[in-house]
């Protein structure tokens, strides 16, 4: 019998071992968790009737794997409200509805007339190297403007991380693809715009339903019921509180090593942090290690604030808001999650969760947990006119939370690839590597596991 040793009980790790012991009963797998609890950085807390997410409140619904797997482990998904396509920037010290159509981005005040008639000079743009920054790749196409009003909070509101830094390749892989194919972004635009119409009239010709896909989407009690369901079916394959201290090899197996004891394994999967997987492979491949150590995380803070309803005078009518750096705030930006999602806060209350910290603003880990909720309140009390002091404070903390896909993150992980080849049987896999995000994450783990199917299904 194979025997599979996966470490890392977040929702990477889950899913691979998942996917095989669904499609091969015969493996012998074991998963090794440090935390005391499955789930990685998916993690739902219901405390005094309000449910908090301290990590990704969901994932969009345009990804078969995930809705496949939800449905493996029949669990039932719930789809986003209306108001999640209602997004604001704070700019000029006031909310600015994010436009949802090219005639009310006309219309807004998010961007100067001088920024939107900058906007057009994005036809004649030439095409950008291979790869560059965010920064370079939006002052090239769209202009300084549309980089410092939208793309700049896009960037901290989903990686936390600085434009003038992060990859365009790595991070936002389609908009390259966009001008790499089409030669502009708004002929990209179009096209696609023409595309999409005739796809909706052939669905309705034939009956079939032409809902949108990218609705954001979670679960009646919070992400973690995807982690905990998966930890549930796999049943005491998965083991809590074992920290591995490091991985070696004999000949054709592996040698996990534990606090207390050495598995022996024929395929090891690394599914932890980038820097976790460099600390365990150091004594294997001290250039495997050191390569795994280049991709940074920064410090991220999550703090929830529960109200009474009559106590915010906002309406609160949609996903919430980002910040860009220039407004010169404190945070990055603060979801309205009771609003988008049910079970988030009980009658009549309503859940505000802020992000703070980052690449540009790594003081923000310094602070305690009363001077970090006090600063919250101090940025959210003009924006969402709070009067009084919340009814329910959670703050929670990742000192490391959001690998950053720099320029030359493709460079990291083609050297991973072409390392990992002196070593059959070791995969890593997680969200440091192609994609951050949930539904990332499962595809990365599915893919593993199929490879891990095949390499044994060719083995005999």
């Amino acid at each position: 019998m194979k025997k599979v040793v996966i470490i890392g009980g977040g929702i990477s790790g889950l899913t691979v071992a998942y996917v095989l012991r669904t499609k091969n009963k015969d493996l012998d797998i074991t998963v090794l968790e440090s935390d005391g609890r499955p789930g990685g950085k998916i993690w739902s807390e219901k405390t005094d009737g309000f449910l908090c997410e301290k990590g990704p409140n969901g994932f969009l619904d345009n990804k078969p794997r995930t809705l496949e797997l939800c449905g493996s482990l029949g669990i039932e998904p719930v789809r986003s409200n209306e108001n999640s396509k209602k997004r604001f920037i704070y700019v000029n010290k006031k909310l600015n509805a994010l436009p949802e159509s090219p005639p009310a981005f006309i219309k807004s005040d998010l961007i100067s007339v001088i920024g939107k008639f900058r906007l057009l000079l994005e036809l004649v743009a030439p095409k950008g190297p291979a790869d560059e920054t965010v920064a370079d790749f939006i002052l090239r196409r769209l202009g300084r403007e549309a980089l410092e009003k939208l793309i700049d909070p896009m960037t901290s509101g989903i990686y936390a991380g600085d434009p003038y830094k992060m990859s365009i390749k790595s991070c936002f892989p389609r908009i390259k693809e966009l001008e790499q194919e089409y030669g502009s972004l708004i002929r990209a635009l179009i096209k696609i715009q023409k595309q999409k119409k005739a796809e909706k009239k052939k669905k309705e010709a034939a009956g079939v339903s032409v809902a949108p896909g990218g609705t954001l989407t979670s679960f009646y009690d919070g992400a973690q019921t995807m982690t905990d369901t998966l930890a549930e079916k796999l049943g005491d394959i998965v083991q809590l509180g074992v920290s591995v201290r490091g991985i070696s090899k004999n000949g054709s197996s592996y040698q996990v090593h534990t606090a207390d004891r050495t598995l022996e394994a024929d395929i090891v999967i690394a599914a932890t942090p980038a820097y976790a997987s460099a600390g365990m492979l150091k004594d294997l491949d001290s250039r495997l290690s050191e390569t795994l150590s280049n991709i940074p995380y920064p410090h991220v803070s999550v703090v929830c604030f529960g109200y009474e309803r009559e106590k915010v005078k906002h309406p609160l009518n949609g996903f919430g808001f980002l910040i860009p750096y220039i407004e010169g705030r404190r945070i990055l930006g603060n979801l309205w999650d009771s609003s988008i999602f049910p079970n988030r806060a009980s009658e009549g209350h309503v859940l505000l969760r802020t992000m703070a910290g980052g690449t540009k603003f790594p003081q923000i880990g310094e602070l305690d947990d009363d001077k970090l909720a006090g600063l919250v309140f101090d940025e959210l009390k003009p924006i969402l006119q709070l009067t009084v002091e919340p009814d329910m404070v959670r703050v929670y903390r990742w000192d490391r939370a959001i690998p950053q896909y720099l320029l030359g993150h493709e460079g990291i992980l083609n050297t991973l690839d072409e390392m990992l080849k002196k070593y059959p049987g070791l995969y890593l896999t997680g969200n440091a590597y192609r994609g951050i995000g949930i539904n990332d994450c499962i595809e990365s783990g599915y893919k593993v596991a199929d490879e891990i199917l095949e390499r044994f299904t060719s083995q005999g």
